[in-house]
């Protein structure tokens, strides 16, 4: 059965293109490196390592210019690429899945082959793309475009990749979607949090990690829970973005240290994590074997969540948001023989979440 191979790119709907690609090189290491410009509307594509994302803004009033209003500066599509459309339009057409948009472009560089999802109770759309017969460097209709001045002569970031992409929803609506995405795209359930784990006083959430046959894409589906005092990190993003949407996409880094002291000098904020979970961490590893090759020391002191097993660990931290609705931010992730996604750390990334939760005031 057909399916998807990989994530292509994510593209943001945003006010002003230059502007945001500027920002996202700033502080994230990203270059510029191709354009498309018309007469209605503006994307700058940018790479870091392999991972790709698209910043897009529209000069005329359109679909695109009403979800940002509702939504602000968001992630409008998250793209894959397929090694056979055909096969994965079968499935879709036997599964009665619409598809909004389809055709192909010939240019020099070679064929694509496209087709467009809407994804089930979202804005966000899928763009599926067949690339085996293009040879261009990117995508048709983009030209190349020199990176920001400023930018070749600063230090460069450590390369990354693209791990996953995390989707939010309201309640009781998470297990639809999830099924919209196996007869879509065959992404299976593989792992999963409930309220037992990602909980609090006062709030609560459940999360389910769907993953392709060889779990080269990964996508977390996320929505609260009932009957807390307060509103999980999930309800306030739901009424801050206006409905379901992505919360955030994790950027798979090989030295995250480097990586986080970079970010932190380009004036990125992260999530501030309590001592008392470094001494917890501390004497958990003390009673295990495994060797790890990074200063404990600096990753308290960077506030780098950790989870581990018996193989390997993970090592994680997650931005503040990236604009002026606590909406989209970004997770930075190394994996060190570990698949996991950080189920040890729940409890003190929700915890940190609500913290800044109660200094917006949106906590109850």
């Amino acid at each position: 059965m057909s399916s998807i191979s990989a994530i292509h790119h994510i593209e943001f709907i945003v006010s002003n293109a230059l502007q945001s690609a500027y920002w996202y090189c700033s502080s994230f290491g990203f270059e510029k490196f191709a354009e498309k410009i018309t007469k209605d509307s503006t994307s700058y594509a940018l790479k870091n390592g392999m991972a790709r994302i698209i910043i897009t803004s529209y000069h005329v009033q359109n679909i695109y210019t009403d979800q940002l209003v509702k939504h602000g500066d968001f992630i409008k599509d998250v793209a894959f690429r397929v090694d056979n459309l055909d096969g994965v339009l079968q499935s879709l057409l036997e599964n009665d899945i619409k598809v909004i948009q389809q055709g192909e472009i010939n240019s020099k560089a070679g064929l694509v082959r496209t087709a467009k999802l809407l994804a089930d109770g979202s804005d966000v759309t899928h763009t599926l793309y067949e690339l085996k017969q293009f040879k261009g460097s990117f995508l048709p209709y983009f030209s190349p475009s020199p990176n920001f001045e400023l930018f070749k002569r600063v230090q460069r970031m450590p390369a990354i990749l693209l791990d996953h992409v995390v989707q939010n929803y309201p309640i009781g609506e998470m297990e639809k979607a999830a099924d919209w995405y196996y007869k879509t795209m065959k992404l299976k359930r593989f792992w999963s949090v409930d309220d037992k784990v990602a909980t609090s006083e006062y709030s609560a959430m459940s999360a389910w990690l769907l993953v392709n046959e060889d779990h080269t894409v990964q996508m977390t589906l996320a929505e609260g829970v009932r009957g807390r005092k307060g509103k999980s990190q999930i309800e306030e993003f739901i009424n801050f973005h206006g409905g379901s949407g992505v919360q955030h996409f994790a950027i798979l880094v090989f030295d995250i240290i480097s990586a986080v002291q970079l970010m932190k000098f380009r004036s990125v904020e992260f999530l501030t994590i309590p001592s008392g979970y470094y001494d917890i961490l501390e004497e958990r590893l003390n009673k295990t074997n495994l060797k790890v090759k990074e200063d404990l020391r600096l990753i308290r002191e960077l506030n780098i969540l950790m989870d581990f097993d018996e193989n390997g660990y993970l090592l994680q931290i997650f931005s503040k948001p990236m604009q002026d609705r606590p909406t989209l931010f970004i997770e930075i992730i190394q994996r060190d023989n570990f698949k996991g996604f950080g189920a040890g750390n729940f409890k003190a990334l929700f915890d940190a979440v609500e913290r800044e939760q109660e200094k917006r005031g949106t906590l109850f």
